[in-house]
């Protein structure tokens, strides 16, 4: 590990605002503030939001600026990228964002039922070759129901057309229901402030002239989950830290 890293290691740890329960530790280390994220920390009522994968946290700090009036808590497991988001937070003196270090795998330890009312997926690796493993997979919604209100929103970003069109095929199959769709966000009419937040690898798939897509849907609590069965072309670019597959099926 280098020294910028182990610096930046040393910086979370003291941090007030970041919380580090990676899996290794989670089962030998309690965490008392599930359920009692809003008197613990926040010391308000205000809505919370999570966004999932967050890595330099900039649409978690971004959207602490925009709305005061929610509460923001950034997850991931790369400590020394979240650092930029919670170095430029506590900076700014930010009292409505915090971070939470752990693997996504097992978020909902963290959270009671309907402790949250919306989850913000942004970038997320589209894992082409394992259904499981996407965020948007039943795998992880049957996870974010288990704390999200009923009902609770979920907003994909993304540069993936894969992942972008298995989520649309998931909505399909469960019904679940959409409030925005669309495969090319900036030219859609519908980038506001929120969604022209941009991430720094947001801003390296727009330099290579890729579209970016989003949607938005609700989760309701009730109702048995399931995969589509279909075919999903594969993204043919090779992007930072994903590898190219083919031959892969989807419905597994």
């Amino acid at each position: 590990m280098s020294k910028g890293k182990l610096q930046k290691f040393a910086d979370m740890a003291r941090y007030p605002h970041v919380f580090e329960y990676p899996y290794s530790v989670v089962d030998d280390v309690p965490f008392p503030m599930r359920g009692r994220w809003h008197e613990e920390f926040f010391h308000n009522t205000n809505p919370v939001v999570l966004e999932l994968g967050c890595g330099r946290g900039e649409y978690t700090v971004g959207l602490g600026r925009l709305f005061p009036g929610k509460n923001f808590i950034g997850v991931d497991i790369k400590g020394a990228r979240m650092w930029t988001g919670a170095t430029d937070s506590l900076r700014e003196g930010m009292t409505n964002v915090a971070f939470l270090r752990t693997n996504i795998e097992i978020i909902d330890r963290f959270f009671a039922p309907g402790e949250v009312q919306e989850v913000w997926l942004t970038f997320s690796d589209p894992q082409m070759k394992k259904a499981t493993k996407r965020l948007t997979s039943t795998y992880f919604l049957e996870r974010y129901r288990r704390f999200l209100v009923d009902g609770g929103l979920v907003h994909l970003k993304t540069d993936s057309n894969f992942l972008y069109t298995y989520t649309r095929c998931l909505i399909e199959a469960n019904h679940l229901p959409v409030e925005v769709m669309t495969d090319d966000l900036y030219h859609s009419g519908q980038a506001d402030e929120i969604l022209s937040i941009r991430t720094y690898y947001e801003q390296q798939w727009i330099d290579r002239g890729l579209n970016i897509k989003y949607i938005r849907f609700r989760l309701p609590q009730q109702g048995t989950l399931v995969e589509p069965d279909v075919e999903i072309p594969l993204d043919d670019y090779r992007s930072y830290g994903r590898s190219k597959r083919s031959g892969l099926e989807t419905s597994k």
